[in-house]
């Protein structure tokens, strides 16, 4: 087995583990490499330059791949999404908090991101615990919570479209789904918000008029600066983020340059 090297990046979420790599992991370092994740809750490391293959083999040590219905596929690699920023793009995709596909009935469990093309400055992603922000709210606030459930919904995809014809189809929207406000992870049975401002809408029960000032609270509480880390890219980097725990934010602040990156998504389960 590789001895790891893990270094926390922030008190409660993100730690870069480094003497490893990733093409060529024996079964207890990826052990070691799960039970990082779902501590930390995104992991990060260096100098990978992983091939398309060698992202795939992976990806599918962790589960099932999720094939993304809104990203363009590599070509040649339909499980490998493309995370394009091209220099004419005025919006930069993922540039608010939010959890990967939290609009399905049966949620990511992993992502895995890799930078191919990265710009001269900037583009830096941003995580927040979900773990922690729950944690850190009231008692009297969790109890009412606790018994909640909340509408999620890709429709803001919608809009997406308009800005970014290339790579998302209204038509691929689906019907709405319900998730728990508070998840109980389905491993470590760690309770975890499980709401975001790009998909969540309502709480069940509720109109949207209703559930939209706890529900900005919630927006806001869950990714303040404590509860945060902050990763900036270079070549060969890989990041992994259990979106059953964090919520992550892609600074776009590099407009006029290209960032490329591949992500592959692993399927989840339901969430209770």
């Amino acid at each position: 087995m590789e001895t790891l090297t893990l270094k926390k990046l922030s008190g409660f979420v993100g730690a870069e583990i480094s003497n490893v790599k990733l093409a060529s992991l024996s079964d207890d370092t990826f052990e070691a490499i799960r039970n990082a994740l779902f501590e930390h809750g995104v992991i990060f490391f260096r100098d990978q330059h992983l091939t398309p293959e060698q992202h795939l083999t992976f990806a599918k040590r962790w589960g099932e791949i999720d094939v993304n219905r809104f990203f363009t596929h590599v070509e040649g690699y339909p499980e490998i999404a493309e995370i394009r920023t091209n220099p004419d793009q005025t919006v930069v995709v993922g540039s608010g908090w939010h959890t990967d596909q939290s609009y399905d009935p049966a949620p990511a469990m992993a992502s895995i991101l890799s930078a191919q093309q990265l710009p001269d400055f900037g583009g830096d992603t941003l995580f927040a615990s979900m773990g922690a922000a729950y944690d850190h709210l009231s008692d009297g606030l969790k109890h009412t919570l606790d018994s909640l459930n909340a509408w999620h919904t890709d429709g803001s995809f919608a809009k997406a479209e308009t800005v970014l014809p290339d790579t998302f189809s209204a038509a691929k929207i689906t019907e709405p789904c319900l998730h728990p406000v508070v998840l109980k992870h389905p491993v470590t049975g760690r309770k975890a918000l499980y709401v975001n401002g790009y998909f969540t809408t309502h709480f069940e029960g509720w109109t949207e008029e209703e559930s939209a000032p706890l529900l900005k609270y919630l927006f806001d509480f869950a990714v303040q600066p404590p509860f945060c880390c902050r990763f900036t890219w270079s070549p060969g980097s890989v990041a992994i983020w259990e979106n059953r725990l964090v919520q992550h934010f892609a600074a776009g602040d590099y407009f006029g340059q290209t960032r490329l990156m591949h992500r592959v998504t692993v399927e989840g389960e339901r969430l209770s």
